[in-house]
Formats: structure tokens, C-alpha cells, sequence
């Protein structure tokens, strides 16, 4: 596992909601929004707060919209921060296959997206994207630190991560992540194709991305999970 905590990059925090078997989805990876009111408004608040949003292209594809700060008091809050009325979204796609028929693309949002050169190939001479962000490593995939290091310049300073897992393990390799929010909500989907927070090739317990628990906090049925990552 790489270490970068000396690069210049945004704070970054992973938001999910997760079953008590640790599974974001279920087997058929539908559209599934199993948390409750309050979880919805604890995603609000940590939407709130931060300047980007990042999604994985698979993600986007399944939820096919924008995770928009909607409560007139975090708007209100946003403003007197200095801050665009909603953060940007930023959805990562190493092909940038993404159908320009969701309603993602119609809501009232600035979109920016993180490619290869394949990927920036679809959306070029087109307005949906109002940045496209071409970081590639010589194996063609994502250079992570390169994006980061770009998101920076361009005034990002805290991105919340909404998933997926596939997204999430990319940048706990390359140690970019410093903060998770899990909520455990109180229900079991099984399935070994559901997927679960944190996908990829997976980690060696000897490489594992330790974290230390901030707060545990428990609403009603579910208990929200705030951890730090340890270095």
C-alpha cells in the first residue's frame, strides 16, 4: 500500500450506509436506499459540508442522480461559508461510458469527471462535463495522486465519497481516504455479488488500512460508525 499523506490534496471522507451484514446493495446491485430519515439527513449534512462529491461511474449508473444538499438551513449554511449553492460532482470512469440520458446529467449541478484519455474521448466538444480531468497512469489506468493533486488546485478542499466499493478500495491503495462514516442499518441482504463498501483485489492483513473509531452514535434501529484513518 502507498502512502501520500505528504501531497498537497483534499480532506476526504467516505459516507455509507451499509446492511448489519456489510453489504451496500443487493445482489442485483438495484437501486436501493434501505437507510432512514435519519441516516438521510446524516448524508445531508456531510453532503453539506464538503466543496466536491465523488461517485464511482457505477454508482451513477445504478442511482442515475445527483446526491443534492436539499434542507434550506445547510443551503443557507453553504452560502455563509462562501460555498456554491450545491458541491460539485465528480464521477470517476476509467472507460467514460456513461449514458448521457440519465437524470444526472438534467439537474441543476456542475459535473466534472475523472478519466483516462479513452475515457475523455466520449465527452469531447461536449458541455455535460464542465471539467474533464485526464489523470493516466502508463498502464491506462486512474492516476489517483495526479487527480487529487488537480482537484486541489481547483479549490477542492474536503470531497465526500458517497461509493462505490470498487471506488473506495482504489483510494484506500493509495491512501487517500482520512475519514469514514458508516451507518448500520438493520437488515441483511446476503449474496457473495453483493457488494460491500470497500471491493477491489482487497488487502493483506499485513497491508490492511487500519482505522481508529471517533464515535459510535446509535439512532433508533441503526448505529452511525465515525472513524479516522490511522497512520
Amino acid at each position: 500500500m502507498n502512502s501520500v499523506t505528504t501531497i498537497n490534496r483534499p480532506q476526504t471522507t467516505v459516507v455509507l450506509a451499509m446492511t448489519a451484514d456489510g453489504k451496500i446493495s443487493d445482489f442485483k446491485r438495484s437501486r436501493l436506499h434501505f437507510g432512514s430519515s435519519s441516516d438521510l439527513a446524516h448524508l445531508q449534512r456531510q453532503v453539506a459540508q464538503a466543496d466536491g462529491v465523488m461517485l464511482g461511474a457505477g454508482t451513477l449508473r445504478i442511482d442515475g442522480i445527483a446526491i443534492r444538499v436539499t434542507k434550506p438551513e445547510l443551503l443557507e449554511q453553504r452560502k455563509q461559508q462562501g460555498k456554491l449553492q450545491q458541491p460539485i460532482q465528480i464521477i470517476c470512469s476509467r472507460s467514460g461510458l456513461i449514458d448521457d440520458k440519465l437524470d444526472f446529467f438534467r439537474q441543476p449541478v456542475s459535473r466534472w469527471l475523472i478519466t483516462t484519455k479513452v475515457g475523455a474521448q466520449h465527452w469531447q466538444g461536449r458541455s455535460e462535463f464542465e471539467q474533464v480531468l485526464v489523470v493516466e497512469t502508463p498502464t491506462g489506468e486512474i492516476d489517483w495522486i495526479n487527480a487529487f493533486q488537480q482537484l486541489t488546485a481547483l479549490g477542492m478542499n474536503h470531497i465526500s465519497v458517497l461509493g462505490g466499493g470498487e471506488l473506495v478500495s482504489s483510494l484506500l491503495l493509495f491512501d487517500l481516504i482520512d475519514e469514514i462514516w458508516l451507518t448500520v442499518c438493520p437488515l441483511i441482504l446476503g449474496g457473495f455479488t453483493a457488494p460491500t463498501p470497500v471491493t477491489g483485489k482487497g488487502f493483506l492483513l499485513s497491508e490492511a488500512p487500519r482505522l481508529e473509531l471517533l464515535n459510535v452514535h446509535r439512532i433508533d434501529q441503526e448505529v452511525f460508525l465515525h472513524y479516522r484513518r490511522q497512520r
